[in-house]
C-alpha cells in the first residue's frame, strides 16, 4: 500500500464516528476546555521519537514495559517459574527506559490536567452516565480492566502498540506498523458506535 492511499483510507475511517458525534450534537472538532496544540504536541512527539531512537537506537514504545513490570511481579511472587519462562530468559525483566517511560507517560498526563485545570475526580463520564446511568461504576471499572487487558493481549500478539506501531512504527514508514494503525482506528471506532450509538 503506498503511503498517498493512507490519509484518505484514515479519513473514510474516521468520517462515521465524526458524523454520528454531530448528529448527537456534539462537535468532535470543538473543545471547549483548554487544550495543547495538536501540532505542538504532534511535532514534539516526532522530536521525541527521532531521539530515542539516536540515543538507545531503538523504537519508541510502551507495551515491553508491562511485560517487564509483569516478570518482576513475578520474581517476587513465583521466581522459579518466571524464570523458566522462555520470554523473561531471553527479556530479563528489569525496570528500564520503557517502564520510566510509562512512569512519566503517567505522570506527564497528571500534570497536562493539573495544568489544564481537568483534574475533575469524576469516576463517570457525561457522556457515560448519559449511557449506562449514574450509579454505573462497577460496569465502568469492569468495562476499563478489560479493555486494558485485550489491549495489552493484543499489543502482545501484534508486536506492538499504539506507540510502537503508530508512533516508532509509522514514522519509519513500516508497513505492518500502517496496517495495524489502520486496525486500531477501526476497533476504536466500532467500539465507540457499539457502547454509545446502539
Amino acid at each position: 500500500m503506498r503511503s498517498s492511499m493512507i490519509i484518505p483510507i484514515l479519513v473514510v475511517l474516521v468520517s462515521p464516528a465524526i458524523s454520528a458525534a454531530q448528529e448527537a450534537g456534539a462537535d468532535p472538532l470543538q473543545y471547549s476546555g483548554p487544550a495543547w496544540s495538536p501540532y505542538l504536541v504532534g511535532a514534539l512527539i516526532g522530536v521525541l521519537t527521532m531521539l530515542t531512537l539516536y540515543f538507545s537506537n531503538k523504537p519508541l514504545g510502551a507495551s515491553t514495559a508491562y511485560a517487564r513490570v509483569a516478570g518482576l511481579i513475578g520474581k517476587g511472587v513465583a521466581p522459579r517459574h518466571t524464570q523458566a519462562l522462555k520470554y523473561y530468559q531471553d527479556n530479563k525483566p528489569v525496570i528500564d527506559w520503557e517502564v520510566m517511560l510509562v512512569f512519566g507517560a503517567i505522570g506527564g498526563a497528571f500534570l497536562a490536567a493539573w495544568h489544564g485545570g481537568e483534574l475533575t475526580g469524576e469516576w463517570l463520564p457525561a457522556m457515560w452516565e448519559a449511557r449506562f446511568g449514574e450509579g454505573s461504576y462497577a460496569l465502568r471499572i469492569g468495562v476499563a480492566l478489560a479493555g486494558g487487558i485485550l489491549m495489552a493481549f493484543g499489543a502482545r500478539l501484534a508486536g506492538g502498540c499504539t506507540s510502537g506501531h503508530g508512533i516508532s512504527g509509522a514514522l519509519q514508514l513500516s508497513v505492518g506498523s500502517w496496517i495495524a494503525l489502520i486496525c486500531f482506528f477501526v476497533g476504536g471506532i466500532a467500539t465507540a458506535m457499539l457502547m454509545f450509538r446502539l
